[in-house]
């Protein structure tokens, strides 16, 4: 029966302190993503890629990071990041910097 409280009090520890890191829990870049996606505020990002990837001359692209209604994608090229933000709900380019 020890063997049982002790195991039963060690899950319950770990509970209560998993439960504070869980209601910080901010929304991630996808999540928020995907809910402008359902809402019609946003193009899927794979299309949004597909536009602007080509244009870029062979950079390296290393990802997105999604900022309000904008998405800036991030590439390499000769060792220097290039970013390019992008309207989220349009797919147009907006802005490019680090050239």
């Amino acid at each position: 029966m020890s063997l049982f409280r002790t195991a039963l009090s060690a899950a319950l520890a770990v509970g209560l302190l998993a439960t504070p890191a869980l209601a910080d829990r901010r929304p991630r870049d996808q999540d928020r993503a995907f809910q402008a996606f359902r809402e019609g505020r946003s193009m899927p990002l794979p299309k949004i890629e597909r536009r602007v990837v080509p244009f870029m001359g062979g950079a390296d692209y290393l990802g997105p990071e999604l900022r309000g209604d904008t998405y800036r994608l991030k590439f390499m090229r000769g060792g220097r990041v290039i970013w390019v933000d992008v309207d989220a709900a349009t797919g147009r380019i907006i802005g490019r910097s680090g050239d």
